[in-house]
């Protein structure tokens, strides 16, 4: 199997140069591409200039996170695509187990490496931790991250486990599914588009996977932090359209109105805190998926009817009131 690396940057010149170098060193296995998002700095020319090895894909507009990999990944013949944020660093070796479960294993479509805090080196990093999962009302958390609660990674997630996301900032897909399930969601335009992405698969039969033996260091919100208000946008927005579209018929309007209530609750707090940007984003992000409503639910397809996806009913029930914050602890 051939494989792809495929950096995602847009204006992301310092990055590629502290953290392009690792992904050349340690990535001999696959062909390394940077696709640029229409960046405004110098980071084609930086590339062209100090990195030759490395093949550039210069889409014409910044269309997110979705678009932009779809438009880049459209061309590329190999069988592996290596989705890899532009602040991670690689480690020694880290592709080899990653590559070795999805040669082994025909129905294991997705695999994630630990992914590990690039300041402080044995913890767990935000986005994707050791492999991420749902609860019954779209909430995400992840086996060493749940809320803001990270775990010091002393070897307890270092089995390959089956997953239900992997995370964006680094995951290994094949490229036959990747397609088959309709690739990234352009509608989502960032954030989430790859926990509905694997939901898609897992709709179609397929595994998804966290490697225990591979590990990278992500800096996290190198592009957009997470207590940015336009994060906060996209996460609850993209939250309610990922229900919409993968969740059963017999559950989605239901869960729909409890995850609204719990939105609601969310915005309370925002606003006790003083946080009046975050309060507004929420009433944004619900005036665009009722908009949007129709759009999103004509998507709706191949969903089974009693699926097994949730690690627990309620992650806020068991994080806030039964204060169980570590991934081990949960029911």
């Amino acid at each position: 199997m051939t494989t792809a690396v495929v950096i995602l940057n847009w204006n992301g010149r310092n990055l590629l140069e502290q953290f392009l170098p690792s992904v050349i060193r340690y990535s001999k296995e696959a062909r390394v591409y940077v696709a640029d998002n229409a960046s405004s700095d110098d980071s084609v020319s930086f590339i062209k200039g100090n990195f030759p090895e490395v093949n550039i894909i210069e889409n014409k507009e910044n269309g997110g996170f979705a678009k932009g990999y779809n438009l880049a990944l459209s061309g590329l013949q190999e069988d592996i695509f290596v989705l890899l944020n532009s602040d991670v660093q690689v480690t020694k070796d880290w592709l080899k187990p990653v590559l070795q479960i999805l040669k082994d294993e025909p129905k294991t479509a997705v695999v994630q490496p630990k992914i590990l805090d690039f300041k402080r080196k044995d913890y767990f990093e935000y986005a994707g931790a050791a492999g991420g999962f749902i609860d019954k009302y779209g909430y995400p958390f992840c086996r060493g991250r749940i809320f803001e609660t990270l775990e010091k990674d002393h070897g307890q997630y270092n089995q390959d486990v089956p997953i239900f996301w992997a995370s964006g900032a680094c995951l290994a897909i094949k490229k036959s599914v990747y397609w088959e399930a309709g690739a990234l969601d352009e509608d989502f335009f960032a954030h989430q588009e790859e926990i509905d992405l694997c939901w898609r698969i897992h709709n179609l039969g397929y595994h998804i996977k966290s490697s225990g033996l591979s590990s990278v260091h992500h800096v996290g919100g190198a592009t957009l932090d997470r207590m940015n208000p336009r994060k906060t946008f996209f996460n609850f927005r993209n939250s309610l359209y990922m229900l919409l579209k993968n969740l059963p018929a017999t559950h989605v309007f239901g869960i729909l109105f409890i995850r609204m209530i719990l939105d609601g609750v969310a915005g309370i707090k925002f606003l006790a805190e003083g946080k009046f940007s975050h309060l507004y984003t929420i009433l944004q992000a619900h005036s665009a998926f009722y908009r949007n409503f129709k759009k999103i639910y004509l998507k709706r397809k191949g969903i089974p009817k009693n699926p097994k996806y949730f690690q627990t009913k309620s992650i806020i029930w068991s994080y806030f009131c039964l204060k169980r914050k570590e991934f081990s602890k949960l029911k």
